[in-house]
């Protein structure tokens, strides 16, 4: 499964990037390929390329608060799910995308 997604916290420190490195950890663990942007404090960082939207399966949000450049998902299979749900039950969110991405 390719992924790609976008993690972003209220305060944009410390669960922006928990989340993001739980994900792509977990995700390469089983075999799939993932890239996943933040949006912090300090700004955009991993940003994603259009190619890696335009070939992902589904589209990752683990987000609490409202994202840039959501409008670039348009049309994509997508979870939107807070930072908690990816910090505590990575598996359990990679198990449901794939029953999203079989659908």
């Amino acid at each position: 499964m390719k992924i790609v997604g976008v993690a972003a916290c209220v305060a944009g420190i410390a669960h922006t990037y928990i989340a993001r490195e739980k994900l792509m950890k977990a995700a390469e663990k089983v075999g799939h390929e993932i890239h996943m942007e933040t949006q912090g404090t300090i700004g955009t960082e991993h940003e994603l390329t259009p190619e890696q939207i335009k070939e992902a399966d589904i589209v990752v949000l683990a987000v609490d608060i409202n994202i840039k450049g959501k409008d670039r998902f348009t049309g994509k299979k997508m979870i939107e799910v807070p930072t908690e749900v990816v910090i505590h039950s990575t598996m359990g969110l990679l198990n449901k995308m794939q029953g999203i991405v079989k659908k």
